[in-house]
C-alpha cells in the first residue's frame, strides 16, 4: 500500500487548489471527501484497503465539488487586535491591555483585553476562550443532567471537524470549544443534546422528546448551527 505522504504528494500534483489530508478509517467502506473548514481544505477518508490510483481518480473527479466548497467558505477570522469576536453570541472587540498589573486576558465591557506582546495575542485569546468554554459547558452539563437524575463523569472541550458535542458510553461529554462564540440558547441546546444521550444513546423519537423537555426551540437552535457552522470554524 502506498504511504500517506507519497499519496498526498501525488494529490498535490493534481493542482486541486486546496490542501488535502488523508485519513484511513477502519469503518469506511468507500472513499469520501469532507470539508475541513478550519484548515480551508478537504479530508480524504479511505477504507483500510484502497488503491492509490482509485484514490487519485476519485479526488480528480471531484475537482469541481472541492472548488465550490472552498469558494463558499467565509474568509478566515483571525483572533487578532481589533477583531470583533462574539462571546456567548455577544460581540467583543479584541484589544491590547497596557496595564502590566492586569490579568493576561480580561473579558469585560464588550472587550477582550489581552496583556503582552501582540504576536502572542491570538494564542492567548484562544486559550482563554477554550478554558472559559470548558468551565461554562461543564457547569451547564452537570446542571442539566441533574434535572433528569443523571451525573456526568467528565466534561472536556476539543476542536472536532464534524460535530459540536459527543457523549461516551461511560458518561463523559465533550464539546467543541468553538461553541463559545454561539448564543447561549444554542449552547444550551447542544448541552441538552449530549446530556440526553446519557439516557438514550440514539436519535430516536424518545431521544428528541427528552431534548425538547430540556430546552425550548430545538429546531431553531439546530438551524442556527447549520447556518453558522462555517463562520464558527473560521475563527483561528
Amino acid at each position: 500500500m502506498l504511504r500517506h505522504d507519497s499519496l498526498e504528494e501525488r494529490i498535490r500534483a493534481l493542482g486541486i487548489g486546496a490542501p488535502v489530508t488523508i485519513r484511513v478509517s477502519p469503518k469506511a467502506r468507500r472513499l469520501s471527501l469532507r470539508v475541513d473548514a478550519a484548515k480551508r481544505g478537504v479530508e480524504l477518508v479511505l477504507p483500510r484497503r484502497f488503491s492509490a490510483e482509485t484514490a487519485l481518480g476519485f479526488v480528480s473527479s471531484h475537482r469541481g465539488w472541492i472548488a465550490a466548497r472552498i469558494a463558499a467558505m467565509p474568509p478566515p477570522r483571525p483572533l487578532g487586535e481589533g477583531a470583533s469576536v462574539p462571546v456567548f453570541g455577544v460581540p467583543h472587540r479584541i484589544c491590547c491591555e497596557t496595564d502590566s498589573r492586569a490579568p493576561t486576558v480580561t473579558i469585560a465591557d464588550g472587550e477582550i483585553r489581552v496583556r503582552g506582546h501582540p504576536t502572542h495575542l491570538p494564542r492567548r485569546v484562544r486559550d482563554h476562550l477554550t478554558a472559559l468554554a470548558k468551565r461554562d459547558f461543564a457547569a451547564r452539563a452537570r446542571a442539566t443532567a441533574a434535572r433528569i437524575g443523571k451525573s456526568v463523569a467528565r466534561v472536556g472541550v476539543r476542536d472536532p471537524k464534524s460535530r459540536w458535542g459527543s457523549c461516551s458510553s461511560k458518561g463523559a461529554l465533550s464539546f467543541s470549544w468553538r461553541l463559545v462564540f454561539a448564543p447561549e440558547a444554542v449552547i444550551d441546546y447542544v448541552v441538552a443534546h449530549e446530556v440526553a444521550h446519557l439516557v438514550e444513546m440514539n436519535h430516536g423519537p424518545r431521544f428528541w422528546r427528552l431534548v425538547a423537555s430540556l430546552v425550548p426551540d430545538v429546531d431553531k437552535s439546530r438551524a442556527w448551527l447549520k447556518r453558522h457552522r462555517l463562520e464558527l470554524l473560521a475563527y483561528a
